[in-house]
């Protein structure tokens, strides 16, 4: 069952919840609580075991064992094992994989919490443990505090309370495997307050992925510790280590000496460590013990090069190639020496880490937001925690797309799919930034062309092919986004001579895709984009985003004192609004302007240069877009209806632009979409491609041709699939403009498909799992709590999609917190950071302003209320409108 993000039986079985720092790797808590996904070496692990790594949990009374087990759920079917594991003794037909620990005591049911960075699990007494048990784990997630959410380890609280009519011992147990190939080591320790164990490998070469070491440690007073587990044969360690354990008294230690193990040994071989904390309790008594696993692996270096890339890669020489394989550190490794040092830093900071992360949590959690919208907002900031992340040595933001089973899904920061992840830039400005300056250090060339995949290591060069046009003008509109929450003109003026040169590339006459050489605000030349071909000819879909980086660049123009550069882009702006509105609106949606059966139209591009030809297998343009069969051209989308029709809309509508399309059309058009692309149930949906849904499930397309148009023979790819991102936007967008119940179905029909049972409710698809797109998700959080802030003129709009009494945090600038509406009363609080105003716009009327405690002067410009002075508030402050 799932309901408002608990989780039981079989909604639990596709559960895997991200343990980790950003860009640190993580492993998953899996519903029932064991630990699963192991991918804290730099590389996507799906499916990976540590070993036995768990918790248990004892309770002793007179010195004897009154009951033991691990603090697991029960394993969900099916049982038969898995395929495609390739060793004897375990897999299908063998059973479950001994490594899911389902064959020792455990408890038959748990409760899955999760709300996003916290989950908390609580194990039901079915088996008369004497104790109420709940397990919360997190790893810190705190707005404009990115290195403190960066820390390579996973916290864990096992909370024991008595719920019994007795005194009792209790014991709470963690296990950990050393993962290391070459001579392995376990060792314990204690420093401070802290016990722990430390697993590593003495002869793993530091330019190895793997090369590094954990340490499992607690803060807990009385301990007993075991180095190893037992090394015996069959399934003696296990065996062993249970009876041990389920013991009365205290573990007694175990050491052996290193020992040679090769990389593929089996994970239930590998050595573990134990660590046990140990304490009594009266009736009705708790007490919470704190566990922390802790990883340090510094070594990342680029080694994919496979499919595309190796095309790519074929063209370097030889002493290029050995600064491509050059290895680089990962940024925690310039913070911390070793998984030691981070676990001393995390329990010195651990309240405080662990307050201002459920604080966060609740504040999402807690906002006046459907149901839906709020597991949308809050689950896919999980991505920022999964193996598609990646802070590079000085600290700048990388990704993958997603995340495969065993690598990442197409590299380099992709601009066309960040065009549509909105958390970021509101969450962690200062990573935001150190993307926009690394794609105009590292992406950008001379005539204004930018690249949209960012290559490792930094300075190697550029990505060898044609920019896309709706990642080229994202990027634009990002700049001014970063710019507008931060207030930083200085930083906007250190770019700005490569922005204005890119905004340009569209008549640039070095562009050798002829975006729009006559400056017409309309798009007519080859246009690649985020479904992987080119466009050619009109079309509203890349001509909105063109139209919203044209816009952006006039007030970052006009801020910079280049008033004649802003007036040409709002003189090319107008001009294609006018074209846009007039020409591609079919009378119900916007379309695409192209003749299905003219060759000629690529003609202009039959020569391109040998680089940008390699990528693509160096087929000709006739290849690629001319069906000789159908003589048509393909990949096009003709009088199809498009989901992605008025994405620049959508993008000019979070970040402030105004209209790109006629409101009265651009309305239609929505009610369009949703008419068409809308897929109550995909049993009668034919999909040739990907899938992620099927059978009863709904989603909005990507495309559809509605009865009487002309559906190309081969339309643009992906054009049956729901990719969430665009589900998320086109949700978005409905509901700004008044679809409010079409916009949520969208939402609603996305997270049925993650409920736990079919999919993983923290790990949303397309391209992988982890996949960057979705996090398109933030901006309803943005619609919904109509909240907005701009930095350069500390200017707050708060103006909520529904005219009732609600709560909503919000995050901008430099802080972050919670804003309320309740019975005409407005009261923001600053959780973290500050947040400092000189102008406030409100849907209600106000006579009183108070901030910090003190009475404030205002005036009143129209719907604005102009502050006698600036008022900085800092954290716990809170302003009062009344």
């Amino acid at each position: 069952m799932r309901e408002k993000h608990h989780y039981t039986d079989r909604n639990q079985q596709c559960i895997s919840f991200p343990l980790g720092g950003i860009g640190t790797g993580c492993f998953g808590l899996g519903g029932n609580g064991r630990f699963i996904d192991w991918e804290i070496f730099n590389r996507p692990a799906k499916g990976k075991f540590n070993g036995m790594s768990h918790f248990a949990v004892k309770a002793e009374k007179n010195g004897e064992v009154v009951n033991a087990r691990i603090l697991h759920g029960d394993l969900q079917a099916p049982f038969e094992g898995p395929l495609g594991t390739d060793k004897f003794f375990e897999g299908f037909g063998w059973g479950p994989m001994r490594e899911t620990l389902s064959g020792l005591p455990h408890f038959e049911k748990n409760d899955f919490e999760g709300r996003f960075p916290m989950a908390d699990l609580r194990f039901h007494e079915e088996q008369n443990f004497p104790a109420r048990l709940t397990l919360t784990a997190f790893n810190p997630f705190i707005p404009h505090n990115q290195d403190d959410s960066s820390i390579p380890a996973a916290f864990f609280v096992v909370r024991v309370e008595n719920d019994s009519n007795e005194e009792l011992d209790y014991t709470v147990g963690s296990v950990l495997a050393n993962p290391y190939f070459g001579s392995t080591k376990n060792s314990f320790a204690q420093d401070g307050n802290l016990s722990g164990i430390r697993l590593e490998s003495l002869n793993v070469p530091e330019d190895d992925l793997r090369y590094g070491n954990m340490s499992l440690s607690t803060d807990a007073e009385e301990v007993s510790y075991q180095e190893y587990f037992y090394r015996g044969t069959w399934y003696d360690a296990l065996g062993v280590y249970w009876s041990d354990f389920s013991q009365p008294g205290r573990l007694e230690n175990r050491q052996y000496k290193p020992v040679e193990r090769p990389a593929t040994e089996q994970s239930f071989d590998l050595d573990h460590g134990v660590l046990a904390a140990h304490f009594t309790l009266k009736p009705g008594e708790s007490k919470d013990i704190r566990f922390l696993i802790s990883w340090y692996h510094p070594t990342n270096k680029m080694d994919w090069k496979d499919g595309i890339n190796n095309r790519l890669y074929k063209t370097y020489s030889e002493e290029e190639m050995k600064k491509v394989n050059a290895p680089w550190k990962n940024w925690y490794a310039t913070r911390w020496t070793d998984s030691g040092d981070v676990a001393r830093y995390s329990f010195a900071h651990w309240d405080k880490l662990q307050k201002e992360t459920r604080a966060f949590s609740d504040a999402i959690y807690e906002s006046t937001l459907p149901e839906s919208v709020r597991e949308a907002v809050g689950a896919n900031l999980a991505i920022f925690k999964s193996p598609s992340m990646y802070r590079l040595e000085d600290g700048t933001l990388y990704s993958w797309e997603g995340a495969g089973e065993k690598a990442g899904s197409c590299e380099g920061s992709c601009t066309h799919v960040w065009a549509y992840a909105q958390s970021l830039p509101y969450l962690f400005p200062a990573l935001a930034r150190s993307m926009r300056e690394a794609e105009f250090t590292y992406n950008w060339r001379d005539n204004g062309d930018m690249a949209f995949r960012l290559l490792l290591p930094l300075g190697i060069g550029i990505w060898p092919f044609r920019a896309a046009i709706d990642g080229h003008y994202a990027t634009i509109i990002k700049v001014f986004r970063e710019w507008r929450i931060s207030g930083d003109t200085e930083w906007l003026k250190k770019l700005w001579p490569r922005v204005k040169k890119s905004i340009e590339f569209a008549w640039d006459p070095d562009n050798e895709d002829q975006w729009d050489p006559g400056k017409t605000g309309i798009l007519t030349g080859r246009q690649h984009h985020t479904l992987d071909m080119e466009l050619f000819t009109e079309n509203s879909w890349l001509t909105g985003m063109y139209l919203a980086g044209l816009k952006a660049g006039s007030f970052m123009a006009e801020a910079l004192g280049d008033s004649e550069t802003a007036q040409e882009y709002l003189d090319v702006f107008a001009k294609g609004c006018k074209a846009l509105n007039d020409r591609l609106y079919n009378g119900e949606y916007y379309v695409q302007n192209v003749d299905m059966g003219d060759k000629s139209v690529l003609a202009p591009y039959e020569n391109e240069s040998e680089s940008v030809a390699a990528v693509h297998g160096k087929r000709s343009i006739y290849d690629m877009y001319w069906s000789e069969e159908h003589e048509e051209l393909k990949y096009q989308y003709g009088e199809g209806c498009a989901l992605d029709q008025m994405i620049g809309q959508w993008h000019a509508d979070v970040n402030g632009l105004g209209d790109i399309f006629d409101p009265d059309q651009a309305l239609s058009a929505l009610k369009a979409m949703f008419k068409y692309n809308f897929v109550e149930t995909m049993r009668d949906h034919a999909n040739p491609c990907r899938i992620y849904a099927l059978n009863d499930e709904s989603g909005i397309t990507i495309m559809s041709f509605p009865e009487g148009v002309r559906k190309p023979k081969i339309s643009v790819p992906y054009a049956e699939e729901t990719f969430h991102g665009f589900e998320y936007a086109s949700a978005d967008l409905m509901i700004r403009r008044g679809m409010k119940e079409e916009g949520l179905r969208i939402v609603q029909s996305v997270r049925d498909r993650y409920n736990g049972e079919r999919r993983n409710p923290w790990s949303e698809m397309e391209c992988g799992q982890n996949y960057v797109r979705s996090m398109a998700s933030f901006a309803l959080l943005l619609t919904f709590s109509g909240f907005r802030y701009d930095r350069v003129e500390n200017a707050l709009s708060f103006q909520p999609l529904e005219k009732k009494d609600g709560s909503y945090m919000w995050t901008y600038g430099e802080g972050w917190g919670r804003i309320s509406r309740i019975g005409g009363v407005t009261i923001l609080k600053v959780e973290g950071g500050r947040i400092d105003l000189s102008r406030i716009t409100l849907d209600e009327e106000a006579t009183s302003i108070v901030a910090g405690g003190k009475t404030i002067g205002f005036k009143k410009d129209d719907d604005a209320l102009i502050l006698d002075k600036t008022v900085a508030l800092t954290e716990g402050q809170v302003l009062v409108i009344s």
